[in-house]
C-alpha cells in the first residue's frame, strides 16, 4: 500500500473502492488552508432523558413529548451511569435495561448533507431507534459505533432519539463471563460521549464503521525514521454517498507543536463513483524530527482535507508522534535506544460513577500513573477511552492496548465478537504513539490455538508493516510477545530462567504470589505475621504497617523480576478497584480507589529520574514512609531517587548514607534508604535527598498530634475543573492537627456541602486513614463552586474551586 512511485496520481479499481494515489514531492503552492481547525462534531452530550426500572419494550410512547410520557424519564447528560454504585455494598452491581432518549433538530438546510451519530461506548448491547424505527443493533461496550440516520431523519422538525441500552450477563459479549464471577465491573450506561455528525455526502469515513482491513479513516505510518528525516505516508479513506460521481481532492498538511507548516501535499482531482470509496494515498517528509518518547512526548499536528472544486468539505486533525519500536529477547528498543518499560495495570472505573468519566478525569488518571514514576501502562482487561489515549500520547506513558477479556473462552459467537474486538480497537487507536502493544488475547483464558492465530493475524492484516507492530499474549503461542505474570510460575525463580525465543514481559506481579502464594519468597521476613499482613491487598485504613508491608512486597517483586530476562514489567496495580464477585474492594492498588497514594506509590516514584521531564516528571523525590508515632517502627524507609540522605530527629541528624545493598534492592535503579533509630521520640523527622553532592529535595514527617481542623483540597492532576461535561474531582477533607499534620488513625464522620457543585457519593462519610473523600461535578453555565466541610469537635474548613 505504501510502496508509491513517484508518478502522476495513478488510478485502479479495488474491492467497491477507488485507490488515489498522489504524487510525492511537496506541494510548493503558497496557497495556505485559510482554517486549519478541525470542523468540529456537534456536542450531543446534553439534554438527553433517562429511565430504568420500567417496562423492557420500546413502545410508540417512547417518541412523543407528553406530561405521562415525561413523568417517567430523568433529565440527564453524558457521559452517565444508569446506577450511582455505592463503594462497598453486600448488594451487587444493578444490572438490567435502561433507555435513553433526546429530541433534536438538524436544520432544514441540511437535508442533502450525511447525518450520523458517533457513539464512544454504550454497555453492553445498544438498540438505536429513531422515530419509532429501529436503526440497529451493536453488541459489545467499550468500542466505538456509528449510526448513519440520514434516511429516517426529519429535517426541520423535531425527532426523537431512544437507546435501549442492557448489560446483563451475556455469553457472546465479551468479557462473557458472569459479573458475579468477574474480576473487575463492567458498568450501565452511555458512558462517553455521542457525537451528532452533519456532514457533506463526501467525507472521511470512520474506520470502525468502514470495517474495512487497513482501511477506512486515516491510517499514519512512519518509515525510515532517523533524527535526520523521516517519512510521513497517510492513507485517508473517503466514502461519496451522493447520487453522482463527484470530483475530489486530499489534502494534508503537517504543522509542528508551534502551528507552524512543516509540509503539505495535495493529490490531482479524480472522481470517486456513486456509493464508493476512494483510498487516497500521500506521503510527506519530516526534516530534522523531533521524535516522541516518555521524556521528549513531542506531538505534531496533521490537518486531512477533503476538497471539491477547490472548497473544504470535510476536515479531520490527528494528533502524531515520530518513533520506531522494536521487541527483542534482550530489550525494548525506542528510537533505536533500549528503554526498560516500568509500567502498571489500570481499570478505568470510578467510585460512584463506574466508567462514567470525563476526558478530563481520564487525564487525571494518566497524569497520576506518570507522576509515579510509570513509563508504560496495561489497559486492563479492556480498551480505554481514546481521551486516556491521548493523555498518555501528551504526558509520554507507552501503552499495551488489551480486548475485553478474563478467564472466559465462550463458543463460536463469542469468538466472533471478540475477534470484531481486536478489529475495532486497532482501527479506532492505531495511530496513537503511545502505543506499542497489542494485547489480542484474553487474558488467563484457555484459548483454542486457531483463535489465538486468528487474532494474532488480525492485528498484522489492520496493520500491514514488517515492522514495528506486535501482538501479545499470556499464552507463549501465536503472539509476538509473551505477556505472563509474575505468579503463572513459582518461587523462587519465577520467570528468572525463562529461555524462549519471544520478548518476555512480565504483565502482572506484587500482588497474587503474595496473597494466594502468602509469601513470594521472603520467607524469613514474614515470619509472624498474620496471613492478613502478608497480602499486597492493603487499605490505606489498614495502618502504616500494612502499607509498609505492601510497599515491601512490591520492592521485592520488582527487584527480582530485573533477574529475568524480562524487557519490563507491570505491577498489579495502579488503583484499588472493585469486583463482580466480592462486595469488598480489590485493594492491591498503589492508590485506593479515591486516587490517593500509598506508600507503594513513593516507591515507584523514587525509580524514576532525577531528570527535568515535562511536568516536572522524574524531578528529585525523598519520601519518608512511616507516621513516626509511638507505634510507628523504629526503622524508617526513605525512598529517594538521589544519591545520598540525610535523616535527622528533631534537627539532630540521625545519619547521612547511600542506599540500601541487599537481596531485596541489589538490582533496583534507586534502593530505598533503611535508617534506624535507637528509640522513639516524639517530633519531626528531616530527609534531604543529596544528587550529586548537592541539596535536591527534602522531606518532614511530623508526629501527629490531636485531631484540631479539616483542611480541604482537591485532586486537579495537570487539569481543571471544568464546567457542562460531566467533569468530576476528588474533594478531600484532610483531618489535621494544630500543626497542620494529617492525622492517619482519623475516622471522623466528615460533611461536605456545596453552593454552585453537584456532590456525588456518601455524605457524610467517614474518614479513612485521615482523610473523607467525595466526588465533586460541576453543572453546565457554572464557573465556581463554594465548598465547606464539617465534623464534630473540629474547626471547618472552606474551599472555592473554580471551572474553566
Amino acid at each position: 500500500m505504501f510502496s508509491i512511485p513517484t508518478l502522476l496520481p495513478v488510478l485502479s479499481r479495488i474491492s467497491g473502492g477507488l485507490l488515489l494515489v498522489a504524487a510525492l514531492s511537496q506541494c510548493t503552492s503558497p496557497d495556505k488552508p485559510k482554517d486549519l481547525t478541525p470542523a468540529p462534531a456537534i456536542d450531543f452530550n446534553q439534554e438527553w432523558q433517562f429511565a430504568k426500572d420500567i417496562d423492557t419494550v420500546v413502545t410508540p410512547s417512547f417518541f412523543v413529548k407528553t406530561a405521562d410520557s415525561a413523568a417517567q424519564w430523568k433529565v440527564v447528560s453524558l457521559p452517565h451511569t444508569a446506577q450511582i454504585e455505592p463503594v462497598v455494598t453486600d448488594k451487587k452491581q444493578w444490572q438490567g435495561t435502561c433507555f435513553y432518549r433526546k429530541f433534536f433538530q438538524v436544520a432544514a438546510t441540511d437535508s442533502g448533507k450525511r447525518v450520523a451519530l458517533h457513539f464512544g461506548a454504550a454497555m453492553h448491547t445498544a438498540d438505536v431507534y429513531l422515530n419509532g424505527k429501529r436503526l440497529q443493533r451493536h453488541l459489545g461496550g467499550y468500542l466505538p459505533f456509528t449510526v448513519d440516520i440520514s434516511h429516517q431523519l426529519k429535517f426541520g422538525q423535531e425527532n426523537c432519539l431512544v437507546v435501549k441500552l442492557n448489560n446483563q450477563d451475556n455469553p457472546d459479549v465479551p468479557p462473557g463471563k458472569p459479573l458475579k464471577d468477574l474480576d473487575f465491573n463492567f458498568y450501565s450506561g452511555l458512558y462517553r460521549e455521542v457525537q451528532l455528525l452533519v456532514q457533506d455526502k463526501v467525507y472521511i469515513t470512520d474506520p470502525v464503521q468502514a470495517g474495512r482491513p487497513a482501511g477506512g479513516g486515516i491510517l499514519l505510518h512512519y518509515e525510515n525514521v532517523s533524527p535526520q528525516s523521516a517519512t510521513l505516508q497517510v492513507q485517508t479513506d473517503v466514502q461519496n454517498d451522493a447520487a453522482q460521481a463527484q470530483p475530489v481532492q486530499v489534502r494534508a498538511t503537517l504543522l509542528d507543536a508551534k502551528g507552524t507548516e512543516i509540509g503539505k501535499i495535495e493529490n490531482k482531482e479524480v472522481n470517486i463513483a456513486a456509493g464508493a470509496f476512494g483510498k487516497v494515498s500521500q506521503q510527506l517528509t519530516i526534516p530534522k524530527p523531533q521524535l516522541w518518547s516518555p521524556e521528549t512526548p513531542y506531538l505534531y499536528r496533521l490537518v486531512v482535507e477533503v476538497l471539491r472544486e477547490g472548497k473544504v468539505i470535510d476536515r479531520q486533525e490527528v494528533k502524531t508522534g515520530v518513533r520506531t519500536i522494536r521487541f527483542a529477547t534482550d530489550g525494548f528498543y525506542l528510537n533505536g535506544q533500549k528503554l526498560r518499560l516500568r509500567g502498571t495495570n489500570r481499570h478505568q472505573e470510578y467510585p460512584y460513577l463506574g466508567y462514567a468519566l470525563s476526558d478530563n478525569a481520564q487525564y487525571r488518571d494518566a497524569w497520576q500513573i506518570r507522576e509515579a514514576g510509570f513509563n508504560f501502562v496495561r489497559c486492563s482487561h479492556y480498551p480505554p477511552s481514546p481521551a486516556f489515549l491521548e493523555a498518555c500520547d501528551e504526558l509520554g506513558i507507552l501503552v499495551m492496548n488489551s480486548i475485553p477479556g478474563w478467564q472466559f473462552f465462550g463458543d463460536a459467537d463469542f469468538q466472533k465478537n471478540s475477534l470484531q474486538d481486536v478489529r475495532d480497537m486497532v482501527r479506532r487507536d492505531r495511530n496513537h504513539p503511545s502505543i506499542v502493544l497489542w494485547e489480542s488475547s484474553l487474558n488467563e483464558t484457555d484459548m483454542s490455538k486457531p483463535y489465538m492465530e486468528q487474532t494474532h493475524a488480525a492485528v498484522h492484516e489492520e496493520l500491514p508493516w514488517k515492522e514495528g507492530v506486535y501482538t501479545c499474549g499470556w499464552m507463549d503461542y501465536a503472539y509476538d510477545v509473551f505477556i505472563p505474570a509474575r505468579q503463572h510460575r513459582k518461587a523462587p525463580d519465577y520467570w528468572n530462567k525463562y529461555a524462549g525465543k519471544k520478548p518476555l514481559f512480565l504483565c502482572e506481579y506484587g500482588d497474587w504470589e503474595y496473597y494466594a502464594h502468602n509469601a513470594g519468597f521472603n520467607q524469613t521476613a514474614y515470619a509472624g505475621l498474620k496471613e492478613s499482613e502478608r497480602t499486597s491487598r492493603q487499605l490505606r485504613g489498614q495502618g502504616e504497617r500494612a502499607l509498609a508491608q505492601q510497599a515491601l512486597n512490591f520492592q521485592e517483586a520488582h527487584n527480582d523480576n530485573y533477574r529475568s530476562p524480562a524487557v519490563g514489567d507491570a505491577n498489579w496495580l495502579m488503583f484499588d478497584y472493585k469486583r463482580g464477585y466480592a462486595p469488598d474492594i480489590e485493594s492491591s492498588g498503589i492508590a485506593d480507589i479515591f486516587r490517593l497514594p500509598k506508600f507503594a506509590y513513593y516507591f515507584y516514584q523514587s525509580q524514576y529520574g532525577p531528570i527535568n521531564a515535562p511536568h516536572g516528571f522524574g524531578k528529585p523525590m525523598v519520601f519518608i514512609a512511616n507516621y513516626w508515632q509511638p507505634t510507628s517502627s523504629k526503622q524508617v524507609v526513605v525512598y529517594s531517587n538521589c544519591d545520598e540522605v540525610e535523616l535527622s530527629l528533631n534537627g539532630k541528624v540521625v545519619a547521612r548514607q547511600r542506599p540500601d545493598k541487599n537481596n531485596f534492592s541489589d538490582q533496583l535503579p534507586h534502593p530505598p534508604f533503611t535508617f534506624t533509630l535507637p528509640n522513639y521520640t516524639l517530633g519531626t523527622l528531616r530527609a534531604v535527598g543529596y544528587y550529586q553532592s548537592k541539596k535536591a529535595a527534602q522531606m518532614e514527617r511530623r508526629t501527629p498530634r490531636a485531631a484540631q481542623s479539616i483542611k480541604l483540597s482537591y485532586a486537579r492532576n495537570g487539569k481543571d475543573l471544568v464546567g457542562g461535561q460531566n467533569d468530576a474531582v476528588f474533594l478531600y477533607a484532610s483531618v489535621v492537627d494544630e500543626n497542620g499534620t494529617v492525622v492517619p488513625d482519623a475516622i471522623n464522620s466528615v460533611r461536605f456541602n456545596a453552593k454552585g457543585g453537584e456532590l456525588i457519593g456518601n455524605n457524610p462519610v467517614k474518614a479513612e486513614a485521615g482523610i473523607a473523600t467525595i466526588l465533586l461535578k460541576m453543572p453546565p453555565r457554572q464557573g465556581s463552586a463554594q465548598l465547606s466541610a464539617t465534623a464534630d469537635g473540629l474547626a471547618s474548613a472552606t474551599l472555592t474551586v473554580g471551572s474553566e
